[in-house]
């Protein structure tokens, strides 16, 4: 049986644990099963209401049945597949080895401060991938050298802009600007200048949203995957914008 203060604070964890998930990308489920998962192997029943901005989470004493309850707003973290599947194990292995709270915190703390790629590394990784999509759209060697440069550009200034908490909204349709515009210099060439345009901003299409939105209504959160849904839409809304804004200079002779 735990103590209150022990419930207390088991709860608090499982807040931190779950808000980590959900801000790092997870879909919904996944974040439930697991936070219940490390509930059970400290004997506490695990229920949790989950919104797009806040989460509920009621943590029951299966011994005693004393009520700890705790909301929270969820938090934005970078995407990061490599995190979300090495807490998916913590959880496992607190289920299957029981530990204490202080050494499950203590691995919990030495998996989120893991080193982060470095960002002038994932800046030229997006650049090859980008380049990557054009030629698989059919982009001759001239269109992937200026989709490259074009996404080098763009990721860049979105790295800056979320560096100073500039609109995630506002970020979209700068960088989707600043990388279609670049990549309307192969007009200039004689190149597959439309596929390079069309290339230089898929480096921004929100995919792990619009997946875990699926996900979240099959699965039955239906709530949380009409939010994320309704988000990704409107990213790409932004991207359309900015897109169009280059078009709308180049096309239309202004510039």
């Amino acid at each position: 049986m735990n103590s209150p203060n022990e419930l207390k604070d088991i709860t608090r964890f499982l807040v931190e644990y779950a808000n980590r998930l959900m801000g790092s990308g997870v879909h919904t489920s996944r974040v439930v099963r697991n936070t219940r998962r490390i509930g059970q192997s400290f004997h506490v029943d695990v229920k949790m209401s989950v919104f797009q901005r806040t989460m509920v989470i009621s943590v029951s004493d299966m011994d005693s049945l004393e009520v700890y309850n705790e909301v929270s707003v969820i938090p934005s973290f970078p995407i990061s597949f490599e995190l979300n599947a090495e807490l998916s194990a913590l959880s496992w292995e607190a289920y299957d080895h029981p530990m204490s709270l202080d050494t499950l915190r203590d691995k919990y703390n030495q998996i989120v401060s893991h080193p982060k790629m470095d960002p002038l590394c994932t800046l030229f990784l997006v650049g090859f991938a980008n380049a990557s999509f054009c030629a698989l759209f059919g982009g001759d060697w001239t269109a992937r050298g200026i989709v490259f440069s074009a996404t080098l550009i763009g990721f860049y200034l979105r790295q800056i802009m979320q560096k100073k908490h500039i609109n995630h909204y506002i970020v979209f349709i700068v960088s989707a600007f600043a990388a279609s515009l670049a990549a309307s210099s192969a007009l200039t060439l004689c190149t597959t200048a439309e596929i390079a345009i069309a290339t230089s901003v898929l480096y921004l299409v929100p995919g792990v949203p619009l997946l875990n939105g699926v996900i979240d209504i099959v699965e039955g959160h239906v709530l949380t995957g009409c939010s994320r849904l309704i988000q990704a839409l409107l990213l790409v809304l932004c991207i359309a914008v900015g897109l169009s804004c280059t078009l709308m200079l180049v096309r239309n002779s202004l510039l």
